[in-house]
């Protein structure tokens, strides 16, 4: 294969086919051996949806750089199918730390030695919520609550920006209110997950819940702020048509899409780490075993 006699749109589009080739590499690597030492079923199934997030997104960005002259509707739709998978692997994220701590809100099971802990609210959550709440039943419930809501905040947002860019009726106001929306609704999703974390940072510790995180919050914010820089870089003339194959009004897209081809090559590799099956194959309990013979 001759790279010389290729044209930069040949170049990058293979580049971020490689990438994507990658990252559903390393991720179904990672899925057939949770696949393979099938212990915890309710667990190892939110495993699986949020290792999927990598893959979601890099096929997703990848076809929207085929298509890169897509109208926005189009672009909107891409962008949905990946906000939508992302708020339901928080979801699920929050449902995986329920499951280490034998937590079942349905069931109205939380253990005694957690009731009664001591949850500090910050601000701006703190002007709806009391400074320090104590934590039980209802308590627990809220938190899922707040994260189950932009489950279902996200995918009515995503239908009615698309019906209304269809119907071109969609004024920057309007524009404007979704996105307002949205960021409140994602906000206080993170927020819940945050606080989970700190109130049970010690009986998660042995289940590596931070590198889980970060495998989340990495892939949803490195995505959002660089959206956001490339908007700018582009509205201020630094980015411009002529520096690639496109015109400028898709110059935007076509990066986002590539660097995100890019990105979940990273967060695939680092899930082999956050999300490692060792925990259900034994290796751990082995491990363990031998240092306290030693």
């Amino acid at each position: 294969m001759d790279f010389s006699k290729m044209s930069p749109e040949q170049i990058t589009v293979i580049g971020s086919g490689f990438c994507v080739m990658l990252t559903i590499h390393f991720t179904v690597q990672l899925l057939s051996q949770h696949m393979f030492y099938w212990k915890n079923p309710k667990e190892q199934k939110a495993i699986l949806i949020i290792i999927l997030m990598a893959p979601v997104y890099a096929i997703d960005s990848f076809v929207g750089l085929l298509d890169y002259q897509g109208s926005k509707p189009f672009f909107m739709l891409l962008d949905s199918i990946k906000e939508c998978y992302e708020a339901l692997a928080i979801a699920k994220f929050l449902a995986l730390m329920y499951s280490y701590l034998n937590i079942s809100i349905s069931k109205n099971i939380v253990p005694d030695e957690i009731k009664g802990r001591e949850i500090h609210h910050s601000f701006p959550m703190n002007l709806f919520q009391p400074c320090t709440a104590h934590l039980d039943h209802r308590t627990l419930k809220l938190l899922k609550y707040w994260t189950w809501q932009f489950v279902i905040i996200r995918p009515i947002c995503s239908i009615l920006m698309i019906i209304l860019q269809l119907l071109e009726l969609y004024p920057s106001w309007v524009s404007w209110t979704f996105t307002i929306i949205l960021n409140i609704s994602f906000y206080v999703a993170m927020y819940s997950l945050v606080v989970f974390y700190h109130v049970f940072a010690k009986e998660l510790k042995p289940h590596n819940p931070l590198a889980k995180f970060i495998c989340i919050k990495g892939v949803v914010f490195f995505s959002f702020w660089q959206g956001i820089v490339l908007d700018i870089l582009v509205a201020v003339g630094i980015i411009k048509s002529h520096h690639f194959w496109l015109d400028v009004e898709h110059v935007q897209e076509a990066i986002q899409n590539v660097l995100i081809c890019v990105e979940m090559v990273i967060f695939s590799v680092i899930q082999q780490y956050a999300f490692h099956v060792a925990p259900y194959s034994g290796d751990v309990a082995a491990k363990m075993k031998l240092k306290k013979n030693d």
